[in-house]
């Protein structure tokens, strides 16, 4: 089978990182609330910035009419109080994104709002299509224009589609279900309608969460509940659909039955560390890496350290389970933006050490294991294994908290293309070889799957085994359909 991912371009420390599509939000303000569903979207954003930092957006409702604002930039970048004044109504959709279809534009941002002959629609997308080129191409050749270079304006086509066959908006969505294949974890809103709704399989989070006041909420992960101060009400589960009106929560199922596959490596590595998914803390699914890492790979040493920010919950728990003392070794420049520019590229290490330093003090002298969520190409790794060396390390011993990535993703999932990963076609002695640790050790694809205690659902680790939950195209080109957009004059 032959795989091949684009990828665009990314800044120099970003180059060796794993990227997730987006994060999703919806709200329902109870009749007579004289609260702001624009502003309640753009602080749920905040908490879910670090899904997507490519573009965000914002659509709302206001009685009947859907008002969108969005950009490519962060959160803060794309509004400011003025736009957020301008935006009135009784709901709003917001979105973040980060492309794995289509490139980084204005075009690609979200939510996408539209008019079509039965009303008005506003849709959020988490998630990859597996199937968006033929349903692409169907509407196509059937007159169907599209603005964007995404799969997301596909299932939104769908949705429309479904919806003039259909008495409802929520009609149409569980037929769309039942035509669309991957992942999508989506939020939609009509004119009178908020909904939500998660793949089969249960690849992407959802979760449902009410205001004290009474507002229904949807939003990828519990952190953007919690920055609102509304409580946890559950997830929404795979295969469901919901639905609020007048006030109320309704659900409904696709009547697709799949076997649950959410991505493990939401635990791992995507999630906020705060936040709860499918019934499990991301914070202690990390510590529970590090202590299966411990119990895997033990070595001699003196101090245990983290990679900022993922690497340090497994990091905690590796030093727990080992007796082994944590160290703060690694110091995070939380100040530096997307857009900076590298001073020189001759010095292609300088951007690591404006990322990420080490103290000196917690390492010169000692046997360091320096614990990672992940490795990519493993050139970051190489990078910070000499930065802890030049720091005055004796040893420097690799655990990651994952097991090696051999395989690309197809459900919302930045991962490039076999070639490009260093743990494909090599074994651990090679990788270890050339990343230049003392040794190297990787959480077993068997520990991977209980490090999520209390999880409700079962994981999908086609990135790592290659065993995909659906049947997945032999090809996916991350900007598959720009060649397909007209030209802008």
């Amino acid at each position: 089978m032959k795989y091949r991912i684009k990828k665009s371009p990314r800044t120099p420390w970003d180059a060796d990182a794993i990227h997730e599509e987006c994060g999703v939000f919806g709200i329902s303000l109870p009749a007579g609330s004289e609260a702001s569903p624009a502003h309640e979207a753009y602080v749920a954003l905040f908490a879910l910035q670090h899904r997507g930092q490519e573009a965000a957006g914002i659509a709302v409702n206001n009685k009947g009419v859907i008002h969108c604002h969005k950009d490519v930039g962060l959160v803060n970048d794309v509004f400011n109080q003025e736009t957020l004044d301008a935006m009135p109504g009784q709901m709003a959709v917001g979105h973040v994104r980060y492309s794995t279809t289509g490139k980084q534009s204005r075009e690609n941002a979200q939510p996408i709002a539209i008019t079509h002959v039965k009303g008005n629609l506003a849709v959020a997308h988490n998630g990859n299509l597996v199937n968006a080129g033929e349903l692409r191409r169907e509407i196509e050749l059937g007159g169907g224009i599209f603005r964007s270079s995404n799969d997301s304006e596909v299932l939104v086509y769908t949705i429309v589609r479904e919806r003039l066959k259909v008495g409802s908006i929520e009609e149409a969505v569980v037929n769309t279900m039942k035509v669309i294949k991957g992942a999508y974890s989506l939020v939609i809103m009509s004119p009178r309608k908020l909904l939500a709704a998660r793949d089969p399989h249960g690849f992407r989070p959802l979760c449902i969460g009410k205001s004290p006041e009474g507002a229904y909420i949807f939003a990828s992960e519990t952190c953007a509940l919690d920055a609102l101060g509304a409580a946890f009400v559950r997830d929404v589960e795979p295969g469901e659909v919901c639905v609020v009106e007048d006030g109320k929560l309704k659900s409904l199922h696709c009547g697709v039955e799949a076997k649950t596959s959410a991505c493990v490596f939401e635990y791992i590595y995507f999630a906020r560390p705060d936040s709860v998914i499918d019934g499990a803390s991301v914070e202690l699914a990390r510590q529970e890496a590090g202590k299966y890492l411990s119990i895997e790979h033990p070595v001699g040493a003196d101090v245990v350290i983290g990679v900022p920010d993922s690497g340090i919950p497994a990091a905690i728990g590796y030093a727990k389970c080992s007796g082994i003392p944590y160290g703060v070794g690694l110091i995070k420049n939380r100040y530096i933006g997307r857009t900076f520019i590298q001073p020189g590229q001759e010095k292609r290490e300088r951007s690591v050490r404006l990322k990420l330093n080490a103290l000196r003090e917690a390492v010169a002298g000692k046997r360091v294991i320096m614990v990672d969520d992940s490795i990519v190409r493993g050139t970051t790794c190489a990078r910070l294994v000499k930065l802890i060396r030049d720091a005055g390390a004796k040893e420097v011993h690799m655990r990651i908290s994952a097991p090696p990535f051999r395989h690309p993703c197809f459900f919302g999932t930045d991962i490039p293309e076999r070639t490009q990963l260093l743990a494909h076609g090599r074994t651990v002695e090679e990788m270890r070889q050339i990343i230049g640790v003392d040794s190297l050790g990787f959480l077993s694809l068997e520990a991977a799957h209980k490090i999520a205690l209390g999880a409700k659902v079962g994981f999908c680790d086609a990135c790592f085994s290659g065993k995909y939950p659906v049947d997945v195209p032999e090809q996916a080109e991350k900007n598959m359909f720009e060649s397909e957009l007209p030209s802008q004059g």
